[in-house]
């Protein structure tokens, strides 16, 4: 029988647990995402990105379970969708960080999901307040769209293409996300897109999929090892860096 990975908490017994590694916890959400993508999806990101990263790390470095549920009240109008608040969520945050402190060295989340970043951003100053090494850093792209639209679309189609129903994807409100957030903030997606989509899926692709997922990967990899934490806690990388991603992705013609 194969052996699990060694970067992979969940599978791993506890004599194989390294002397204060790198945790890195992925955090998403089970929310809608329009007609065409699962519920699980800022989740299965949030995932790919923080096992790749683990591989490209210098160890010893271990992925925690994924944390599944999220703060998504602006999603609560779409059935099947399951959210925690952000007081919950803030809380569970404290609490995984006091106790993998216990033997970690360190801990980032690796979120894939935007509505929990008021709930990290707490949960982060408090722990560091307390004397834990802890960060956290997200999983975005420049020009990326708001949600279930191309970008999402393409690193599903990439990481999970059986779970995509691409026949059933509609275009839904494609202004910016800095201009959807006061209606977003008042009334929630619904009341803004019927369908749940905030963007447009029309040319994902999962080869672009797969250039996305490199490109969060790296910097990703580049925040953990060179980035410090800004006022939010939230993991910085130098800007040469971010201007080199940018001109990658408009290169590669994945930002349109």
């Amino acid at each position: 029988m194969a052996q699990p990975a060694a970067q992979d908490l969940a599978h791993a017994v506890w004599p194989a647990v390294p002397p204060r590694p790198l945790v890195l916890v992925p955090t998403g959400s089970t929310e809608q995402h329009g007609p065409h993508l699962p519920f699980d999806t800022d989740s299965v990101i949030a995932r790919a990105v923080a096992e790749r990263a683990a591989q490209a790390l210098p160890g010893p470095v271990l992925v925690a379970p994924t944390l599944a549920y999220g703060a998504s009240g602006e999603h609560a109008h779409f059935p099947g969708t399951v959210s925690i608040g952000h007081e919950a969520l803030r809380s569970v945050l404290v609490e995984l960080v006091r106790s993998l402190s216990l033997w970690a060295g360190r801990v980032v989340f690796v979120n894939g999901h935007g509505g929990n970043t008021a709930s990290l951003t707490a949960a982060v100053a408090q722990l560091r307040g307390e004397g834990h090494d802890v960060a956290w850093t997200a999983c975005g792209v420049p020009g990326g769209d708001a949600h279930a639209g191309r970008t999402e679309t393409s690193l599903m189609l990439h990481l999970a293409p059986q779970d995509v129903r691409i026949d059933a994807a509609v275009v839904g409100d494609t202004r910016p996300i800095a201009g959807l957030m006061p209606d977003l903030v008042a009334h929630g997606v619904r009341a803004i897109s019927p369908s749940g989509v905030l963007g447009d899926p029309t040319g994902a692709s999962p080869e672009e999929g797969g250039r996305l997922l490199d490109l969060m990967v790296s910097v990703t990899v580049r925040r953990v090892v060179d980035g410090s934490p800004d006022s939010r806690g939230h993991l910085t990388e130098p800007r040469a860096a971010t201007a080199g991603a940018r001109d990658s992705l408009v290169n590669n013609k994945v930002v349109r």
